[in-house]
């Protein structure tokens, strides 16, 4: 008898909730338009949860305008912590026993409390030093509850354009898929194996130890890392670290990640990433992004592009890599890209920021309405926090010249250019083997267009500015031809004693007089309006 009084509890509870997120967007004025400053205002006012979402959309540079996405970084993501007493019940539950069972000690006070989840420092019975990530009890129905009610406010609300066509509700979607995917700590728990496992062969590169046996959905176990952050520069002079060593290893490994492996981190800011005992211990794997084979050597061409300061190598790229929301405007996009080129086209290699590079090329292809791949997107992100940990310990550093490196030794190495060559080859047979064709194709066209079966599809594109005035041109051309008949039969017209009269001449003849001046005075006026 008591699911009809929770149903109408839950309900409450939805209309309540609802009320405060329509009243925050009221009071933001979010009619008004939203700026990135309001964005972020409002986020932090509707609580932990969008918070959370702000933080996930800061990756979103595909959707949002960077400086958007620039605002959303600022979100901190740090709230008060829940009891120890729901800490405790969440993971009795995960394991199945009481955790005095597994555990020497569990300490009360928490390293971090976030959102999702926080860690506590605990010693396993065995007598190893880890770390304890809790999921929030129930913080799975509270997101799901508020995504459902942010997309019921979106649809209560005026359309509101950030850039373009915004689709807010699918914005929504996508984020509410990449949280489920964070809240799953058996992703997070794969993902550090992934990475331990392709950097094993990397002596500077250290990756936590991860405790499976105890890992579940909610719960993930896994060593714990003291360490310096990597941006602590007086800790790590007082312990002979040498930080322009610490930057090019950092820079190096991180490189390896894109380039070699198609797996790296995509959240790399000083927090996530520590020293110890000589090495980089990249820690926290919630968030990390994958690139295609096909995908890296596309970015390596568009790189090289940059370099080589050939437009046409990066439209290629661009249009290869990226997918058009509608028809694409080829001419455009090569003017886009033409004026990418005049900020970076007589750069010195060595100076330019790479992810400043790739926001740029992002920020055409988002211009130009192409979607891009996710892992292009977090690698954007990436490579922002690398180049602000360079620009604070090592800012000697230049990550365009390691970059260069690593892709000449991937490219040595490995028997890749064995591969390189074996694709070479093909291309050559298979050219060869069209060449042949050619005689017997150029006889059939000759063939056809004497028998007059021949027909060519021409689909021509011309910019906007050329297109107008090809329009203007011809309207004008066909009011010239109004204007000149006009004339003609009215003066015709005028050598007759046709009735009745006005003015003395046959009324028709005056008529036609008078609509030829109000052409000549519309396509005048219409030409002067044009010019200012």
């Amino acid at each position: 008898m008591s699911r009809p009084d929770n149903e109408a509890e839950q309900k409450d509870g939805y209309g309540e909730r609802l009320k405060e997120i329509t009243a925050v967007l009221k009071k933001h004025s979010i009619t008004r338009g939203v700026s990135p400053e309001k964005l972020r205002l409002i986020l932090e006012d509707l609580g932990p949860t969008y918070i959370k979402l702000g933080q996930l959309m800061s990756l979103r540079s595909d959707i949002l305008p960077k400086r958007y996405c620039d605002e959303l970084m600022k979100l901190c993501s740090d709230v008060p912590p829940m009891p120890f007493s729901e800490v405790i019940e969440v993971l009795e539950e995960s394991m199945g026993c009481p955790w005095q069972a597994e555990f020497k000690e569990i300490q009360e006070r928490p390293l971090g409390s976030a959102s999702i989840a926080q860690v506590h420092r605990a010693t396993l019975k065995t007598g190893e030093e880890v770390v304890v990530k809790v999921q929030r009890k129930g913080i799975y129905e509270t997101m799901a509850r508020d995504i459902g009610l942010m997309h019921k406010a979106v649809r209560l609300m005026p359309p509101v354009s950030i850039k373009g066509a915004v689709d807010l509700n699918m914005v929504l979607s996508e984020l509410w898929t990449v949280t489920q995917e964070e809240m799953n700590f058996l992703t997070e728990a794969a993902n550090i194996s992934e990475f331990a496992k392709k950097n094993k062969g990397v002596a500077f590169v250290k990756t936590p130890i991860l405790y499976r046996e105890y890992t579940t959905t909610h719960v993930l176990v896994m060593e714990y890392i003291d360490g310096i952050a990597i941006n602590d520069k007086e800790k790590l002079l007082q312990n002979g670290y040498d930080l322009n060593e610490i930057g090019s290893k950092f820079v190096d490994n991180f490189i390896k990640q894109v380039i070699e492996d198609g797996f790296f981190h995509a959240d790399p800011h000083p927090g996530n990433v520590r020293i110890r005992g000589g090495k980089i211990v990249w820690i926290d794997m919630g968030m990390m992004g994958r690139l295609t084979e096909r995908d890296r050597e596309l970015i390596s061409q568009a790189v090289e592009g940059v370099a080589l300061n050939d437009i046409g190598k990066i439209q290629n790229a661009v249009l290869a890599l990226g997918e058009f929301k509608g028809k694409p405007d080829h001419s455009k996009l090569y003017q886009d890209i033409q004026d990418l080129m005049e900020k970076y086209g007589t750069a010195d290699i060595g100076n330019i920021d790479l992810a400043e590079v790739m926001v740029d090329l992002m920020e055409v292809m988002k211009e130009n309405k192409i979607m891009m791949p996710h892992g292009l997107t977090m690698l954007a992100r990436g490579l922002t926090h690398v180049e602000g940990v360079l620009a604070d310990i090592s800012p000697e550093i230049n990550m365009v010249q390691i970059a260069a490196a690593r892709i000449k030794e991937e490219f040595f190495g490995e028997g890749n250019w064995k591969r390189e060559l074996r694709a070479n080859t093909k291309n050559i047979y298979r050219s060869f083997k069209k060449s042949i064709e050619v005689p017997s194709l150029a006889a059939d066209f000759l063939q056809g267009c004497m028998k007059g079966q021949t027909k060519i599809n021409l689909d021509l594109h011309v910019a906007d500015d050329l297109s107008r005035l090809l329009r203007r041109l011809v309207r004008n051309i066909v009011m010239g031809l109004w204007v000149m008949a006009l004339l003609i039969s009215s003066s015709i017209i005028c050598t007759t004693d046709m009735k009745p009269k006005l003015w003395g001449i046959p009324a028709l003849g005056a008529l036609g007089y008078i609509s030829a001046f109000i052409i000549v005075m519309y396509v005048f006026l219409k030409h002067f309006f044009s010019k200012k």
